[in-house]
């Protein structure tokens, strides 16, 4: 990115925003580049409640654009683009009062499923079904009786979303993008009055570069303020940065078929199941302190418990936690930033700016209209006239692991027989590579120890170790165990116990010596110590002090300013 001709457009951010636009520009065959200070998905979009939703609890503001657009988006990823990744989720809507509610209830989801189909042009998810008290005890066996007198399954769908964000960017990189993580934008070229490009420093190496754009798209979500003012511009968005915190819970614990949706005082509480454990929350309350990582506390979780289990007999405690999380929303504030207004009255929808000429502004919405705001964003960046003559061609372009999907799913028992592995293992695979797992199959039949499984994670096999190196951009074990293989929230240890044996796997991938190693593995477990810290803490401020007593292993350049 740092010879030759100028790109047409470089991308700042790698987080879900900032992947829909590399991906959108590439296509409309536009020469591309994008940057990222983390690793991909390194922010907001590695901790998120994982779901692909048009919001049905929108259509309680009349906020129908809103949802209409997700639910059109929803239906692209679950049918064309994205399918391997993104599977239709039924999810039950308890019901309280037996006439009144049930009657406004089924408008609602109604109205929801119509605009699903009318979006979609068809039917991707099955409509709305109503369930008497004992329906629903048959569905979800661990609801309280006495806490409802019926409920409504309808459908959403969910996404490992940080695998969604490093999909998108190996995506736009087969079509002949440049991507770099790890790669921090330091300051903003100004010619004359326009941005032309950006200084940016390889914080694996320390080398500082120029790349060159006729136009740059900013996409930092909650650095948006941060960025967007390199270079000495003041104008742009506000961002109000709102915390989410999710619990991970152990599949057997809770016994159910669906998931929940439950509204409350504050926001919503999603209760999900994917293939090993749930995943409850989240929480909204603004976050001041920084912004790197935000993390999780005692209360956080209390608070997510206390009504998980208002609804549910299971009884939940902190001792059935596996994992925890936490990630900031960028919510754009309307008119001048007040600092108080409340994160749940901050609109979700996103907002396009020209903050400065040459540099587009976009930040706000939600993971599942990513593909529509990084449309809007490149229309943006191009203007009317060369917008409609390059228009974006997204909807119609399948991520990698999509095309074929169905003929290798169709393949699975025979891959399954071949290599020893049960139908659990096929599910998880399949979910994960689509059909981009002839790429892991050529790395076992290479090796057969890559086929085995990893043995304090068995879950994964070692083979997907390599792949996260060699294919999906992963230069650390905390990208890995993070962003890649999810041992992060997934174990109770956070993947400690398998730092050893994945080391081993990723050192003569990334010609570590010994040393290399031990700073690897040694980072990682303080990390997580840091994290386990701050869990024991009750406020945002104290949790972030634990948490930042751990120095970074790739430390973000300092800005001036």
């Amino acid at each position: 990115m740092t010879s030759g001709e100028p790109l047409d457009i470089l991308v700042v951010g790698g987080g879900i925003t900032g992947a829909g636009i590399v991906l959108d520009s590439v296509t409309r065959g536009l020469t591309t580049g994008i940057v990222e200070m983390q690793d991909w998905a390194g922010g907001t979009s590695s901790w998120s409640s994982k779901l692909v939703h048009g919001g049905v609890r929108y259509l309680y503001n009349l906020d129908f654009k809103l949802v209409a657009e997700g639910l059109r988006e929803r239906g692209l990823l679950l049918t064309k683009t994205a399918p391997h990744l993104v599977k239709a989720q039924p999810f039950l809507w308890p019901l309280k009062q037996p006439v009144i509610e049930r009657a406004y209830s089924a408008l609602g989801i109604g109205l929801y499923d119509a605009m699903a189909v009318v979006g979609h042009r068809g039917m991707a998810v099955p409509i709305q079904k109503h369930y008497s008290r004992a329906g629903v005890q048959e569905l979800f066996p661990d609801v309280r009786a006495d806490k409802l007198v019926g409920g409504i399954r309808f459908y959403d769908a969910r996404v490992d979303d940080a695998r969604l964000v490093m999909t998108l960017v190996r995506t736009a990189a087969s079509f002949g993008a440049h991507a770099a993580a790890r790669t921090q934008v330091v300051d903003y070229i100004n010619e004359g009055g326009r941005v032309v490009g950006a200084d940016v420093i390889d914080l694996e190496t320390g080398a500082r570069h120029t790349i060159r754009a006729k136009r740059v798209i900013n996409a930092t979500g909650v650095w948006t303020e941060d960025t967007e003012a390199l270079g000495g511009n003041e104008g742009g968005l506000q961002v109000l940065a709102s915390k989410g915190a999710h619990v991970v819970i152990p599949k057997e614990r809770i016994s159910g078929d669906v998931g929940l949706f439950l509204r409350t005082e504050k926001s919503v509480l999603f209760i999900i199941p994917w293939q090993r454990y749930w995943i409850i929350g989240t929480t909204d309350t603004p976050w001041d302190e920084e912004r790197l990582h935000p993390v999780a506390t005692r209360a956080d979780v209390d608070y997510i418990l206390d009504h998980a289990n208002d609804v549910l007999s299971s009884n939940l405690t902190f001792d059935d936690v596996i994992g925890v999380y936490a990630g900031l929303r960028p919510l754009v504030q309307p008119g001048t930033k007040d600092g108080g207004a409340a994160s749940t009255k901050v609109s979700r929808d996103h907002t396009v700016v020209e903050s400065t000429p040459g540099l587009t502004v976009i930040s706000g919405g939600k993971l599942t209209s990513y593909r529509l705001m990084a449309e809007h964003a490149v229309d943006h960046a191009l203007g009317e006239t060369q917008a409609k003559r390059k228009p974006s061609v997204t909807p119609d372009t399948p991520l990698i692991g999509a095309p074929r999907l169905e003929a290798i799913t169709r393949q699975a028992p025979q891959i399954a027989a071949r290599y020893g592995w049960d139908k659990a293992r096929m599910e998880h695979l399949l979910s994960r590579y689509g059909s981009d797992l002839n790429t892991l199959l050529e790395l076992v039949d290479a090796d057969p120890e890559l086929g085995k499984p990893l043995e304090s994670a068995p879950a994964y096999l070692r083979a997907e170790v390599v792949m996260a190196v060699r294919y999906e951009g992963a230069l650390h074990l905390e990208d890995i165990l993070m962003r890649r293989i999810r041992l992060f929230f997934e174990q109770r240890d956070r993947g400690v116990s398998a730092l050893e044996e994945m080391a081993q796997i990723v050192a003569p991938l990334l010609e570590w010596d010994e040393q290399t190693v031990r700073r690897e593995v040694s980072a990682y477990a303080e990390m997580s110590a840091a994290e386990e810290a701050a869990l024991g803490t009750m406020t945002d401020a104290e949790a972030e002090a634990a948490r930042l007593a751990v120095a970074d292993l790739v430390p973000l350049a300092e800005l001036e300013g």
